[in-house]
């Protein structure tokens, strides 16, 4: 009988390790969650830039709104400063008050010189910024002191240098008006309803700030009225 023959393995030829379906579904799996996996990954990666995105925009937000408020309190603050400082008397200036505003047709008495108010001529003085090279009537000028004007005036005392700057300055600025006024005590005055201030120079900065505090100033008793179609000389 003859014997049967061993079977003999080569290793050289491939070797079934399996159904080949069931490697396929595998290596689709194996993809399917590599996929998933991905996505999961680019999900968080996409949460954590829009947290990112929100975090950045509160800070934004939140810098900007401060800024906003510090900007508010101090333009607030730098308001109030100049409504006190308006509010407060230029160094060095003479005031009076309960002054009368009658117009009359007659040679007023004033107390003062030059007048800051009191009784006055129906008809002011142009005061859009006029300057003027003759005296003026006291009682033509007080009218245009109750509109809001300021005049200045000048003696012979006064540097023509400072005339000039003067004269420059009130043309540039309506509700003014300049003349000379030989009797004032100072070389130069700057008189408003009610104030007056005199000076050396006309580079005094008490200047600007007379002119600066009552030029329509919270002292006007007629805010507003014309400084033009009144008396021209």
């Amino acid at each position: 009988m003859a014997s049967a023959k061993s079977k003999s393995t080569n290793p050289n030829k491939p070797q079934n390790t399996g159904n080949p379906k069931n490697k396929g579904k595998s290596t689709g799996r194996d993809k399917a969650a590599a996929r998933r996996a991905r996505i999961e990954e680019q999900r968080r990666a996409e949460r954590a830039r829009e947290r990112r995105v929100r975090i950045i925009t509160v800070v934004a937000s939140t810098a900007i709104l401060a800024g906003l408020v510090g900007g508010g309190w101090y333009l607030i603050d730098q308001a109030n400063d100049k409504e006190q400082a308006k509010a407060a008397p230029v160094a060095g200036e003479k005031t009076w008050s309960k002054l009368s505003q009658t117009h009359v047709d007659t040679k007023v008495d004033y107390p003062m010189t030059p007048p800051v108010g009191g009784n006055h001529a129906p008809v002011w003085q142009n005061c859009n910024g006029n300057v003027y090279t003759t005296e003026l009537q006291n009682e033509n000028a007080v009218h245009s002191l109750e509109h809001g004007a300021v005049w200045i005036t000048y003696n012979d005392k006064a540097a023509q240098a400072d005339v000039k700057a003067l004269a420059a300055k009130v043309t540039k600025t309506p509700y003014t008006l300049m003349s000379p006024y030989k009797s004032q005590t100072s070389p130069i005055t700057l008189s408003a309803w009610g104030h007056q201030l005199n000076v050396t120079k006309a580079s005094d900065a008490r200047v600007d700030e007379f002119l600066d505090k009552y030029v329509q100033g919270t002292q006007t008793p007629e805010p507003g009225a014309a400084c033009t179609g009144g008396k021209s000389a």
